[in-house]
């Protein structure tokens, strides 16, 4: 094994030395740009003597290891009796109060560059200097010390003594992990039907660093046959990270689940499940400073105590065990998680962590093509999260709502308020906005006053933290910065919208089509593997999804016998808009029929709430008896986990009525006699609105598809979700409905699953009992 260690000298420094508090306190988001400014100022102001960014390698044997230090020097001034090894530091504090000792971290890195250069030129002596560049007076304060360059060999070899204990650390423990891995098999006594299919596609998939886009119905066990194959590369050093992608908190636990039994089978690998930081605060409010969290006061010197301990005892870290060790170690448990997620093998958390512009894990993508996996879970699910990842939202409202917060004593703020709220008025005078409103072309004139906003607010964000409105301006700004930067990803597959809500006017920057913005961030890794049971129609989901020529997709059977679903269609009702009225009465029978073949618990999906209360308040007055539960629209976590209890009584049986492509239609799992049927009404069209539309418009202009990618495909992905609820293990049988007269036409029928060809079509009630009285 190659015994060797890559670090640059600023990540050496930062790990080891880091101390003091978290305080995300609002800074000028513009300060990077200013400080890149500021540094060439500093490296101009010089002659010929000053060598500016100046690249130095290093490498040293220590302690059975070779570790390669890179980094980059600020300057280099050569004078005729000594170099100095300049490091430059932009700042907005006033110069006077900055002393020799004001940061220790900046004398640290000048004297790692100091010792490379020293060594590397056979000097004895070196001067190490800091120069502190005011970003606003534009004065410069410089410190200046002589080194010997025995004295910063110790200073070295200490900071490569306490990384080695680290290095060390992951590398003996990357030894364990891989002769696990070898010697891991898989942790059931066979496989099911489909399932070996999937994990040597997988397997195939990483190792020839490509994208799999797989189909695999309910049961095939979708998680363990990508995890297994994907471990097992590791082993192989083909891979060195896994992220395991979802997209609901509910999802991550079959992830976990599917390591733990790996675990018990001899597995050793370092998991970790990363949590949002507001479902993980443990504050009384999400506030990131000293001030306010006793958990981000002196974080930093705690925090690599807590990673040691955490990495010596523990290999799953879910959410619970990084809240116990953050509580024992006083630190914030997220920043901890992130900490420990550099030495993780398997990363469990939200699509957000590897694709949105916002929010992606800088300290991982930032070079391309970097051997991580990423597994996609419930892959239909991005197509839509995508396209809102890359999109960004302003209203008039907000700058009308906050503008006289400024009145009296910020005339220039207030002015800029004013700008951006007249240039809105403006569009809407030109382009005669009453309701509704897009273009594909780019409003350009509209970034100007905005990027001059955010400039004018950045002095008081900084100045005012104790004003009542502090939290509003700082949203707004934060929106201003959002709709700047999706700005610039804006292309041909953006359209710019207004919408009249009320009184207020909405602009949106909406990406429409998302799939090239995905497959760049898919260079982040070296190989993806987008898997559900509804990826319908394939090339829909692939061509959405990112997919290029050359990937791979797979479609698989069912793993469970036939014979234990009875799917009915019942294609004489209409469910369109148009006809739900008259058609109250036929559907509520049909439901009371179906659901008094078999005593048990079934699930009513509707395509709309309205719809479904309509028939829920005809179903109550005829059958008071039944206990008949409904969906609320905004669930609290305790209410959804007592809705789900129901499907767990003994006394009484339950009907559950239910939303499609809501909370209960996937990622539960009602196994056995929990659930023996399911009525789906509609085929899950998506309601007609504005954004449907526009994605309707894009896909007809440039593919001719425009109503099937708009409302056809991601309508029949919640049927099919829906009804995936029914049959989950071998053991399960099942009876579902479909009701509508669309599910009769081929353009329908085409799009049913492999396992789906063998549906009963009844036309009357009669014909149903009868059909479920011999399946029953």
């Amino acid at each position: 094994m190659d015994n060797q260690i890559k670090v640059s000298v600023r990540n050496l420094v930062e790990f080891v030395l880091r101390s003091g508090d978290i305080d995300n306190s609002f800074m000028s988001m513009t300060r990077a740009l200013e400080g890149t400014k500021a540094h060439q100022k500093v490296q101009k102001s010089y002659g010929s003597e000053y060598m500016p960014e100046v690249t130095l390698k290093h490498s040293v044997n220590y302690d059975k290891f070779t570790i390669q230090i890179e980094g980059r020097a600020d300057g280099i001034l050569t004078l005729e009796d000594k170099i100095v090894i300049d490091e430059i530091k932009s700042t907005t504090k006033d110069l006077e109060d900055i002393e020799e000792d004001f940061n220790q971290l900046h004398w640290a890195q000048g004297k790692c560059y100091g010792y490379i250069y020293g060594i590397q030129n056979n000097l004895e002596t070196i001067d190490i200097q800091l120069t502190y560049f005011n970003i606003e007076s534009e004065e410069r304060k410089i410190f200046r010390k002589t080194f010997t360059i025995k004295e910063l060999e110790e200073f070295f070899l200490f900071l490569i003594h306490k990384y080695i204990e680290w290095a060390s650390l992951t590398f003996y423990w990357g030894e364990t992990r891989d002769k696990s891995i070898k010697e891991l098999k898989f942790p059931f006594e066979s496989y099911r039907k489909g399932q070996r299919e999937l994990a040597v596609a997988a397997y195939k998939t990483i190792a020839e660093r490509k994208n799999l886009f797989a189909q695999a119905p309910t049961g095939i066990g979708k998680t363990i046959s990508t995890l297994f194959p994907s471990i097992k590369s590791m082993g192989e050093g083909i891979t060195s990270k896994i992220f395991y992608l979802t997209a609901k908190t509910i999802t991550r636990e079959v992830a976990v689940n599917s390591v733990d039994i790996m675990a018990n089978k001899g597995l050793r690998t370092k998991a970790l499940v990363i949590t949002a930081k507001d479902k993980i605060c443990l504050n009384e409010e999400t506030k990131c400073n000293p001030r306010d969290c006793p958990y981000a006061k002196g974080h930093f010197d705690r925090v690599n105590d807590a990673i040691m301990d955490i990495f010596e005892r523990e290999d799953l870290m879910t959410r619970e065990v990084i809240l116990s060790y953050s509580e024992k170690h006083k630190v914030c448990p997220f920043e901890f998680a992130l900490d420990v997620s550099l030495w993780s093998d398997i990363i469990i958390c939200d699509y957000n962590y590897v694709f949105d512009p916002q929010v992606y894990l800088k300290r991982f993508f930032t070079n391309e093509g970097e051997d991580y996996v990423f597994l996609i879970d419930e892959a239909h699910n991005l197509v839509d999260r995508s396209r809102e990842m890359f999109s960004a939202e302003i209203n008039k409202g907000s700058f009308l709502d906050l503008k006289d917060i400024f009145k009296g004593h910020y005339p220039h703020i207030y002015k800029g308020f004013n700008k951006c709220n007249g240039i809105i008025n403006k569009l809407k005078r030109e382009m005669e906005i009453e309701d509704e409103y897009y273009q594909r072309e780019e409003i350009d004139d509209f970034y100007y006053p905005i990027k001059k906003l955010i400039t004018l607010l950045e002095p008081w964000l900084i100045e005012e933290k104790d004003h009542e409105n502090y939290e509003d301006v700082i949203e707004l700004y934060f929106k201003l910065i959002t709709f700047i930067k999706i700005s610039d990803f804006y292309d041909e597959h953006y359209v710019t919208s207004f919408q009249q809500k009320g009184k207020d006017l909405y602009i949106k920057l909406y990406c429409v089509d998302s799939s090239y913005l995905l497959k760049e961030a898919l260079k982040r890794g070296s190989a993806a593997i987008f898997f559900s049971a509804t990826l319908t129609p394939l090339d829909y989901h692939m061509d959405l999804l990112g997919g290029k020529e050359g990937d791979y997709n797979i479609k698989l059977a069912s793993p469970f016998p036939r014979k234990n679903l009875c799917l009915m269609v019942g294609d004489h009702i209409s469910t369109r808009y148009k006809d739900r009225e008259r058609t109250y009465l036929d559907i509520v029978k049909y439901i009371e029929s179906f659901i008094s073949s078999k005593k048990g618990n079934y699930f009513i999906f509707f395509p709309s709430y309205v719809y479904m209360t309509e028939v829920y308040n005809l179903m109550i007055d005829r059958n008071q008896d039944l206990n008949i539960i409904i969906q609320d629209t905004n669930m609290k976590e305790k209410e959804r986990e007592n809705f789900l209890l129901e499907f767990n009584r003994q006394d009484k049986e339950v009907i559950a009525f239910a939303v499609m492509g809501g909370i209960f239609s996937e990622g539960i799992d009602l196994t056995g006699e929990k659930l023996i049927g399911a009525v789906i009404i509609g085929v899950g069209l998506p309601q007609i609105c504005f954004e449907r539309n526009i994605i309707k418009d894009y896909y007809d202009h440039n593919i001719g598809e425009g109503y099937e990618y708009a409302y056809i495909y991601p309508g029949m992905n919640k049927v099919l979700q829906a009804a995936g609820r029914v049959i989950r293990s071998e053991e399960d049988r099942g009876a579902i409905l479909l009701i509508d007269d669309r599910y009769g036409s081929f353009r329908y029928k085409e799009l049913f699953p492999m396992e789906w060809n063998h549906f009963k079509r009844v036309n009357n009630m009669r014909n149903m009992e009868r059909t479920l009285n011999v399946f029953w």
